[in-house]
């Protein structure tokens, strides 16, 4: 071993001789916090379970588990070199060994009465407790040989404290770090601690504020937002602790991270910070690098966490966007299937009306119109149908070219499909006489409806399309195209289903072609009427 301390220079060696000491410290701090916290953990059980007999000797052990502790904080953060080694190892030997001799006696009298009393639930802490005394008191005649003898002791000594020397040498720089910088509002009572700090974040390119109280940092917040803020505990008007509480309850202010700076030190007060939404805690005083990382991670997760918000609405404003334009071309009911997972929409419907419109003398108008204006007044006369369609409850299926298909009872059946298309064909017609007498166009409207069974659904991959088939749509574009300008013609399926709430005008047999010898009758107002359909 000497050996392979002569084969590194000496700072080397330094190094290695304070590193074995960093490594020991790690091991002997997690058996004896090992032996405090199964002490507590027993003690809330014994509670649990009523076994109050146990509780004063759990009380010792985890007094000399305390103590324990304190001893090691204090042994271990020693020069590498004390000056008196006779008195450093005597020290180690009885102020280590004390508290352990307790823990393990009283943890083997615990042991042997909850075995005997049959109280199993306590066995396993138990023996975890004594567990970690007896590796503790087996690090003891390692830490007092090296006590008195400063080189490693042995090969496992060596590596542990190699791989403290690696882990210190992985470890990049504070200046190697990116900078990142951020608006800070710095939240404290005292003139020279706000002006020291204030002058500390600007020299490292933050943009700074500062509040002399609670009520003064309520006041910046009200005229800016802020990255982070650091704030003081004890202040005159409202402490920090309600400061953080107020802040964090807001919605506006909720996510601006927070680091509380303070005189207070216990751990109660660091513990109430943290849960109450803090996310770090630096006592005072502090080195000044240690407030720049704790600054620079604060930021960094600020920023993280904005960008993740920023992403989330776009991602909301693109969905939301995405079923607008489904729902231009789908009716909602078909979209909610497909977003629920449907792979295909395909429906029976035992009975809708469907409408069919179309534009006369449109052709030859058109064909006079620059192809800009002939979209235009489409896209005038159809926005309103759509608006119509839209208050009536009807679906808009399609346009093709000048005619404009939709169907009430489709997707959602409704009992008063007819009844709801017929004032649907009324509204259209009204609403073209309008459009007519404001742009002058010589265009009529021919309208058909016809009610029956059919079949609707979604086709298309790429392009999605929703649209109705069967006899019913077939008749339906038949009462249109026989019909005559400015008139709603209907099939006497149509007729039945209106019979009494609108006025009717037979028009005699029709022979339609694909359903033969029809008769139909023209739809001419709304209103209360004698029955005029046999």
């Amino acid at each position: 071993m000497t050996g392979k301390l002569q084969e590194l220079d000496a700072g080397e060696a330094a190094r290695l001789h304070h590193a074995l000491r960093v490594h020991l410290r790690q091991e002997f701090v997690a058996p004896a916090a090992a032996i405090v916290g199964f002490a507590e953990i027993l003690l809330e059980e014994s509670d649990r379970l009523a076994l109050q007999d146990y509780r004063a000797d759990l009380e010792r052990i985890r007094t000399a588990g305390v103590s324990l502790q304190d001893f090691l904080g204090q042994v271990l953060t020693q020069s590498d070199n004390p000056s008196d080694i006779d008195d450093y190892r005597a020290r180690l030997r009885h102020d280590l060994r004390t508290p352990i001799n307790a823990v393990k006696g009283y943890g083997e009298m615990i042991l042997e009465d909850a075995t005997d009393s049959g109280h199993v639930a306590l066995l396993p802490d138990i023996g975890k407790m004594l567990a970690a005394a007896e590796d503790l008191l087996a690090r003891v005649d390692a830490l007092v040989a090296y006590a008195d003898q400063p080189d490693p002791a042995s090969d496992l000594a060596f590596a542990g404290a190699t791989r403290v020397v690696e882990a210190f040498r992985s470890i990049k720089p504070a200046s190697v770090a990116k900078a990142m910088t951020g608006c800070i509002l710095v939240v404290d009572d005292n003139e020279s601690n706000r002006d020291l700090l204030a002058r500390q974040l600007t020299r490292d390119g933050h943009a700074v504020e500062t509040a002399a109280s609670g009520h003064q940092a309520f006041a910046r917040l009200e005229e800016r937002s802020f990255d982070l803020i650091l704030l003081d505990v004890l202040m005159p008007d409202i402490s920090g602790y309600d400061v953080l509480l107020r802040l964090k309850g807001n919605p506006r202010t909720g996510e601006i991270p927070v680091i509380m700076i303070s005189a207070l030190d216990d751990m109660d007060s660091i513990v109430r910070c943290i849960e109450a939404g803090a996310v770090d805690y630096l006592p005072k005083p502090f080195a000044p690098p240690l407030l720049r990382a704790r600054i620079r991670a604060s930021l960094e997760n600020k920023f993280l966490q904005d960008r993740e918000r920023d992403m989330m609405l776009e991602i909301r404003e693109a969905n939301a966007r995405n079923e607008a334009l489904l729902l231009s071309i789908l009716p909602k009911a078909v979209v909610d299937r497909i977003n629920g997972g449907a792979s295909m929409v395909a429906d029976h419907i035992s009975e809708a009306t469907i409408l069919f419109a179309d534009l006369v003398d449109f052709t030859p108008f058109s064909a006079k119109m620059p192809p800009a204006d002939v979209v235009g007044f489409l896209n005038l006369i159809f926005s309103e149908f759509d608006r119509l369609a839209e208050r009536f409850g009807a679906e808009k299926i399609k346009t093709i070219g000048d005619a404009y298909m939709v169907a009430v009872g489709i997707p959602e059946p409704r009992q008063d499909h007819a009844e709801a298309c017929a004032r649907l064909a009324l509204a259209m017609l009204d609403a073209l006489a309008v459009l007519k007498m404001e742009t002058g166009a010589p265009v009529r409207l021919r309208i058909g409806l016809h009610a029956g069974p059919a079949v609707a659904g979604v086709i298309g991959e790429r392009k999605f399309a929703y649209d109705v088939w069967g006899s019913t749509v077939n008749i339906a574009s038949r009462m249109e195209s026989h019909g005559l300008p400015d008139r709603i013609h209907v099939s006497k399926t149509v007729a039945q289903r209106l019979d009494g709430k609108f006025l009717l005008s037979p028009r005699g047999p029709l022979d339609v072609k694909g359903a033969g010898l029809m008769e139909t009758f023209f739809l001419d107002g709304e209103g209360g009427f004698e029955s005029n359909v046999t």
